[in-house]
């Protein structure tokens, strides 16, 4: 039967659930084995000469070798243990038992004299506690355990001792090994909602930017052609209806970006990391109403943060095309610090209230919490909006320089 003090050998190796993380506990388990194995050559070694039947003793601590060597690898990584290697393991242990009962000399098993496998017992029930949890780690204990009482000694101080110690030690083990891959399956499930989320923010972002902002267009250009006095005979009926549909689609559209199914998200490869100069992105913004006051010398950031900061001023510049007045003004200054770039789009339009912000994303409306600040959010900056009525509005967008 396993030393009292062995039984738990590698129980403080348990980690979190998940293939990855579980190759330390069983790589442990694996050294447990090799060094169960030496310590139970150097007890027989000291004390073969005792035995009635030495040469028996020595035949099973060579075939306990040879199967210990041969399946090193295998405990050492769980798809290549097997059920089947672990059942062919515990026979070797109750073999090993029984050999002990009947090839020791009886005062020496009378007195606690220690099995022929010895701890070496323990790494089965830590093999079956690691594969498959408590249970069938407290199915192989409770087999070595039956045979060490039939086999070795009787139901002795010593044996019930070791028995109850493997016993609580397998099960713990094992019942631990069950928590920490429920955790580890409960936290992957939680990333995976997560990535999923953060892959419906980004498909919003485009879908606002493009197929939303068209829709809109088609669907105002279209009542405006097929209003009074708009087209020919049934021509003006036409466009009418095209600007109908394409305000059901775009309502649709808005629906499912806010909560219908998510959309699979796409496999990108790596992009290219060569620092653009973010000017540059900003110049196309900038026009009779618009200014843009920008450094003298490239203001440099990785390709995709100054794509993404860039098209987050897009979006800025497009709000206040839509939403401050033909005659109001805008100004996009661009600020090159050492740990950050910052730029602010600030208009004198007509402002509006805070609230309405949480209205606009509650309707489907996700210019500002989407293409503004999930876009910062993403490259770890922030979007910053200040506005009041009749103070026109400002949004400072600022990434860090640091990952960029």
């Amino acid at each position: 039967m396993a030393d009292g003090g062995g039984s738990g050998a590698v129980g403080g190796t348990v980690a979190a659930g998940g293939m990855s993380v579980e190759l330390p506990l069983w790589k442990a388990i694996s050294y447990f084995r090799v060094l169960a194995l030496c310590y139970a050559l150097l007890r027989y070694a000291n004390s073969y000469l005792h035995f009635l039947h030495p040469v028996a003793g020595w035949i099973f601590m060579g075939a306990l070798t040879l199967w210990t060597v041969a399946t090193v690898r295998a405990f050492a990584n769980p798809q290549r243990l097997t059920w089947s290697l672990l059942a062919v393991d515990l026979t070797l242990v109750v073999t090993g038992i029984v050999m002990s009962g009947l090839t020791d000399a009886p005062a020496r098993i009378s007195h606690g004299a220690p099995t022929l496998p010895t701890i070496w017992a323990a790494g089965t029930v830590l093999g079956c506690a690691a594969k498959g949890g408590w249970r069938p780690a407290a199915a192989s204990g409770s087999v070595i355990g039956v045979a060490n009482i039939l086999g070795h000694g009787g139901p002795t101080g010593d044996n019930i001792h070791n028995i109850v110690l493997l016993l609580v030690a397998g099960c713990a083990i094992g019942y631990v090994i069950e928590l920490a891959r429920a955790s580890e399956a409960t936290l992957t499930r939680a990333l995976q909602v997560e990535a999923a989320g953060r892959e419906r923010e980004r498909l919003s972002r485009d879908i606002h930017d493009g197929v939303l902002q068209v829709l809109a267009l088609v669907q105002r250009r279209g009542a405006e052609l097929g209003g009074p006095g708009g087209g020919g005979a049934g021509g003006g009926a036409d466009f009418a209806e095209l600007g109908r549909l394409a305000g059901e689609q775009e309502r649709a559209l808005r629906t499912l970006m806010t909560g219908g199914p998510i959309p699979a998200q796409r496999q990108q490869g790596p992009e290219a990391a060569e620092p653009r100069d973010l000017t540059v992105l900003l110049r196309p913004y900038a026009d009779e109403r618009i200014t843009l006051s920008a450094p003298g010398t490239p203001v440099l950031l990785s390709a995709p943060a100054a794509g993404e900061l860039a098209a987050a001023v897009g979006a800025a510049v497009d709000n206040v095309r839509r939403h401050a007045g033909p005659d109001a003004r805008a100004w996009i200054l661009v600020e090159d610090e050492p740990e950050a770039v910052t730029v602010s789009i600030r208009d004198d339009g007509p402002g509006f209230a805070p609230a309405r912000l949480g209205e606009a994303e509650r309707a489907g409306r996700l210019g500002v919490s989407q293409s503004i600040r999930g876009r910062l959010l993403d490259l770890g900056g922030t979007a910053e909006l200040y506005s009041a009525p009749g103070d026109g509005v400002e949004v400072e967008l600022r990434v860090p320089r640091k990952g960029h």
